[in-house]
């Protein structure tokens, strides 16, 4: 796989600006007769509950709770809409997956929801899969990508929580990623570590998302 790419200076400035501008919650869609119009494009974060994507959503947008956590992680069942940057582009925020506290038919009523939506939303133009570094590729993990090649839906792995681990353990886990992910046509070849919390990898990520937004 190719190294990460580096951005210039202007292109890094104008994702900031794009990021701290304008985001406001539109809806929360519980079946595919309530998302809103394609008229735009779109972009996923998916990840297993408990893998930080609120806060690495909130600190992609300077925001403290434009994403809030559910008080009880893999509850929420509806795929939530914000505008960013005032109709340049959907940004979705797709239930947390684990299932935990949930009973298997309605794992699999979610697993049907989010595997048509990726089917039928043609304006879609890359999912954020977050896996938490400490863990790696979990069985779960492994399913969601599974959904996203069937979908045929570019997805694109981003470590959250790096900060929680050694840089040499994660490099060595973002090193298996990058094996997993070389069988697999769907996925984006570049893997983003962040931290939400000391703001690693967010100035890059932020620059993935306004070249998505064109």
């Amino acid at each position: 796989m190719s190294e990460t790419p580096e951005f210039d200076e202007d292109t890094l400035e104008a994702a900031r600006i794009l990021c701290a501008g304008p985001c406001d919650f539109v809806l929360g869609a519980a079946s595919l007769t309530q998302l809103p119009a394609a008229d735009r494009p779109e972009i996923a974060f998916a990840g297993r509950s408990n893998v930080g994507k609120s806060s690495l959503i909130n600190a992609l947008l300077n925001r403290k709770n434009l994403a809030r956590a559910s008080s009880e992680p893999g509850r929420t069942r509806e795929l939530n809409y914000f505008d960013l940057g005032e109709g340049r582009l959907w940004l979705v925020d797709l239930p947390g997956f684990g299932y935990a506290k949930v009973s298997r038919s309605q794992a699999q009523e979610w697993q049907r929801l989010t595997l048509r939506y990726l089917q039928g939303r043609v304006n879609l133009r890359r999912v954020f899969l977050l896996v938490d570094s400490r863990r790696g590729l979990m069985d779960t993990d492994l399913e969601v990508m599974d959904m996203l090649d069937t979908a045929a839906v570019t997805y694109q792995v981003v470590m959250t929580k790096a900060d929680k681990i050694k840089k040499t353990e994660a490099e060595a886990t973002r090193a298996k990623i990058e094996k997993a992910l070389a069988k697999r046509a769907a996925a984006h070849p570049v893997i983003r570590l962040t931290s939400a919390e000391k703001g690693w990898g967010l100035p890059e990520l932020r620059a993935e998302i306004l070249g998505l937004s064109a």
